[in-house]
């Protein structure tokens, strides 16, 4: 058994490492697989993709509200895990349905300066296995996140718009597992970060956007109950720190004559900055430090994600598909059942009708794949692991209302 405590969960979890991270927070972005950085003028969710674009909107109030469905699939695990050998586990698959807002004022003054607003869950954890070992470190682990992003946009001149927002990043998060020592811990924290947009049109048809993200550093308070067999150890505060790492995005689009727009975008996600997880406590822990004190190493790398986004305008009616590739950043040597990471792939596709010159309404759906990830006796796995991860694809489906007024 082995140390995955509460906040392993935010720093892995609220990144893209396991497909956790929820880059598409509107039905535009699931249609698009959250290509919609240079190439998003016209609807309200441009106050989290790229706030810069919101100086290029109509000079109306613009909000979207929508509503989002995750379905996790199980993952399986087939290997060695320490000295259990041939084992067969599964996870639990689980179903969430996740709200999210966005608003975008009216020009503000002469020169097209908007103010705006977002309040979206941009990642998020539920994994739960019930057999052992792996209900040993990772019965359950529920990580819920939610950031609230007022931003503000500037117009420079006719083809370049600057942003810059906040970011308040709400957590919460709870673990627990079961075996010869047992753990039931729970944390909340609120955080603070800051973002920055740009949005250049060089010419009519192309249009090139540019967003970066601060990290957060999660300051995570709670409580913490650790047994050992049915005894009661330890009962009181726990605390750690974890980087919610930086990431920067480089987007470019072009629409031809025929009102197609493709968008390819560049994401780089700086988890380097995740080197190691240690938890601290109120009192020694005694006989327990091996399993729940003891520093425990990451090390993940740097990530990148390319997304591709196409875009058709038929006259009331706008039709989109999407394609990404996304690396995880957890080295073979720290993977483990809490988040067993793989590279993805996801394809999406939706679509947008105007019912009116006030009210619109999308519908979209992104389909997650992730490959599959062996573990061998060379990668030398902390968490005693040689096998193999399968499974685990995610399905997205979003339904959104926008309002001009």
């Amino acid at each position: 058994m082995k140390k995955i405590a509460l906040l392993s969960l935010v720093a892995s979890s609220v990144l893209m490492a396991g497909g956790w991270k929820i880059p598409e927070t509107s039905t535009n972005a699931v249609a698009l697989g959250a290509a919609n950085i240079a190439h998003n003028h016209e609807n309200a969710d441009a106050a989290y993709y790229n706030p810069a674009k919101m100086v290029f909107m109509q000079d109306k109030n613009n909000l979207e509200v929508d509503l989002t469905y995750i379905g996790l699939d199980q993952i399986n695990y087939k290997g060695n895990v320490g000295t259990a050998t041939n084992q067969n586990l599964h996870s639990e698959k689980e179903n969430f349905l996740i709200p999210s807002l966005h608003y975008v004022s009216s020009a503000l003054g002469d020169n097209d300066a908007r103010v705006g607003v977002s309040i979206v869950a941009p990642a998020g954890l539920s994994k739960q296995w019930k057999s052992q070992p792996a209900k040993s470190s990772a019965e359950e682990f529920t990580l819920e996140v939610y950031e609230v992003n007022p931003t503000a946009a500037f117009k420079i001149n006719d083809q370049i718009g600057f942003a810059v927002g906040f970011r308040i990043v709400k957590t919460h998060g709870i673990v627990k597992s079961s075996g010869l020592v047992s753990r039931d811990m729970t944390g909340d924290t609120t955080d603070f970060g800051y973002n920055l947009a740009l949005a250049y049109n060089p010419t009519k048809n192309l249009e090139i956007g540019l967003t970066y993200r601060s990290k957060v550093d999660l300051h995570v308070e709670g409580n913490a109950k650790l047994y050992s067999g049915a005894t009661l150890a330890y009962d009181g505060p726990a605390n750690v720190t974890v980087p919610l790492p930086a990431s920067l995005d480089i987007a470019a689009a072009y629409t031809f004559s025929s009102k197609t727009t493709i968008e390819l975008v560049y994401e780089k996600t700086f988890w380097s900055v995740y080197k190691n997880l240690d938890f601290n406590y109120a009192t020694s822990i005694g006989g327990l430090a091996p399993y729940f004190d003891n520093p425990r190493p990451k090390n993940w790398k740097d990530t990148n994600t390319f997304r591709l986004g196409l875009t058709q305008e038929l006259n009331d009616l706008t039709l989109m598909a999407g394609y990404v590739y996304d690396e995880t950043p957890i080295p073979s040597k720290t993977i483990g059942f809490e988040l067993p990471g793989t590279d993805t792939q996801a394809v999406s596709l939706g679509g947008r009708y105007k019912i009116n010159e006030s009210v619109d309404v999308g519908l979209a759906a992104i389909y997650s794949m992730h490959n599959n990830r062996t573990v061998t006796a060379a990668d030398a796995n902390v968490n005693g692991l040689v096998g193999e991860f399968t499974g685990g694809d995610v399905l997205i489906v979003s339904a959104g209302l926008g309002y001009k007024f």
